[in-house]
Order: C-alpha cells, then sequence, then structure tokens
C-alpha cells in the first residue's frame, strides 16, 4: 500500500487519456473494468494543444469548457460502473503524450489506459505518434486499446511472450498482479530467434523461473514455445489461435540500440496488434506489489 506524505493510505490511480472519440470513450470504459478490479480512481486527463496566450478564448467555441461539459457528462453516464473508486477529470495544455505521462507520474499512477486512434470532431489525440510517445515515455505500465476493441469482452487469457533478453522478466510481477486482480491465467510464450544453444537455454531458464513465480502466487498458467524469424508476427499469431485477450510486452524487448526507450517489436505490436497490448518499461527495479 502506498502512503502520502503525512502517511495517510493512498487508492491506486488508473489514468486515462481522453479526447472523448469513440476510441478512447472505449478505453476509458476497458479502464474502469481494471479499476474495479484493484480498486483504483479513474482519472479523466484532456489536453489542450493550443498554446495559452494572454487572452481568453474570444470565439464562441471555448474548448476547455467544453472539455468540462463533455467530462461531467461521462461522470453522470459512467458513474454507476465505476465501484472500485471514483473519477476525476484533469485539463492540461501542452503536448498530449507529455501531459498524460506527466500527470501518471505525479499521482504515482499504477497505469496508463490510452486509446490507439480517435477522431471525435473534438480534438485527434491519438493519430499519429501521441500512443507511441505514451509508451515510450511513461513510468508506469501502459495499457493500449485499439478503437475498434470490443471493449465487453473479459480478460480470460493473458499472453506472456518470454526471448533472452534480461529485461523480458521485468513484465512477470505486473503481469501476474493483473491476471490474479482480474482472474485471469497466463499464457507464457518461450520465443526462440536463434539456433544458439547457450541463447535458447536462457529462454528456457526464464521460463521456468517464470512458471514457479506464477505457481507460488497460485495463478493458473500454461507454457509453450515457438520458433520465428519476426517475433511480431509470430506473438501475434499464436495469440490469435490461442484465444488470448491481452499482450503483456516490454518496451525495449528485442529493442534497437538506435531507440532505447521504444524498440521496432514495441512499436509493431502497439500499432498492428489487434488485441490489447500491455507495454511495460524496464527498470532496475520493479515492485508493483507495494503499489
Amino acid at each position: 500500500m502506498r502512503l502520502n506524505q503525512k502517511g495517510v493510505a493512498m487508492k491506486k490511480l488508473i489514468v486515462v487519456g481522453i479526447d472523448f472519440s469513440e476510441g478512447s470513450i472505449g478505453a476509458l470504459h476497458f479502464a474502469i473494468r481494471i479499476a474495479n478490479a484493484i480498486k483504483a480512481n479513474v482519472m479523466l486527463v484532456w489536453v489542450d494543444k493550443k498554446k495559452l496566450s494572454g487572452s481568453v478564448y474570444s470565439n464562441a467555441f471555448d474548448p476547455r469548457l467544453e472539455a468540462k461539459k463533455r467530462f461531467e457528462a461521462i461522470v453522470e453516464k459512467c458513474a454507476f460502473s465505476l465501484t472500485g473508486g471514483k473519477f476525476l477529470f484533469k485539463m492540461r495544455n501542452g503536448k498530449v503524450h507529455r501531459e498524460i505521462t506527466n500527470q501518471a507520474k505525479y499521482h504515482d499512477a499504477v497505469m496508463i489506459v490510452a486509446g490507439t486512434h480517435g477522431a471525435s470532431g473534438f480534438d485527434e489525440f491519438w493519430i499519429g505518434s501521441n500512443t507511441y510517445k505514451i509508451v515510450a515515455n511513461a513510468e508506469c505500465p501502459v495499457m493500449t486499446i485499439r478503437y475498434d476493441e470490443d471493449f465487453q469482452k473479459p480478460i480470460r487469457n493473458i499472453l506472456m511472450p518470454l526471448d533472452s533478453t534480461r529485461e523480458t522478466r521485468q513484465k512477470l510481477p505486473f503481469t501476474a498482479m493483473l491476471a490474479k486482480s482480474i482472474g485471469a491465467s497466463i499464457q507464457i510464450l518461450s520465443i526462440y530467434t536463434s539456433k544458439v544453444d547457450t541463447i535458447r537455454t536462457l529462454v528456457d531458464d526464464y521460463t521456468t523461473q517464470a512458471a514457479k513465480y506464477l505457481e507460488e502466487l497460485e495463478i493458473d498458467f500454461t507454457t509453450d514455445t515457438i520458433e520465428v524469424e519476426n517475433i511480431t508476427n509470430g506473438t501475434l499469431d499464436y495469440a490469435s489461435a490461442h484465444e488470448t485477450d491481452l499482450i503483456s510486452i516490454m518496451t525495449d524487448q528485442e529493442s534497437s540500440p538506435m531507440n532505447l526507450f521504444l524498440g521496432p517489436y514495441a512499436q509493431q505490436m502497439v500499432n498492428h496488434s489487434p488485441f490489447p497490448v500491455l507495454s511495460i518499461r524496464s527498470k532496475s527495479i520493479y515492485d508493483y506489489q507495494a503499489k
């Protein structure tokens, strides 16, 4: 449990990037289900991308006032469905990805939920690279949801691919916490991208460690192996054939030295996955149990 500076217990928080498009509203409903499972508050963050000046909006349309009205409408409509916490709303000004990740960091959010695309006429936050930038810069896990995802579909099976990188295991504690909270099982997928025995042995060792960890937590799991040339295609093909509901990855899993925080694998997964993707950025120490 987390404590604030006064030693008072703090409730978990999920941050949702909102632009009031159909995609971001769907992501909100997805976040509500997780918030109920882990007993968390939900904070909607709307970002005004226009630079603030000395003059107030002089036109009839004030986007900040409109955002406030739309938020109030969402609370009125969705309040009954959020049983594990309460709604919060924050309006910020600046770059979308920076303001959302900063807000999450400020409140020590347990995760960020973002739609991968949306176009409401009111604004278009997720067009372009904003979602990727959120994934790349957030210190907490980020769950990305496609705009056409079935948001009512329960998460029963979480696919967790393991490769030969040292960072690959860092997704395990948070993925396990989420699985236990929502009553999901975990599909451990050992991915071989090399014929070299020492590399394959590393993957096997990581799989054994992950299986032991899940056994100790009494989380249902399965293990399987695949040999692939393209790790993204291999992961997605496996997910499609095995009733996967969510894929848990590291942002720098199989990453390129040219791109420190968001490697090609994560970019491709967030862009092409028809399933929700949970992206976790590597750190020297992960202790989600303390949250």
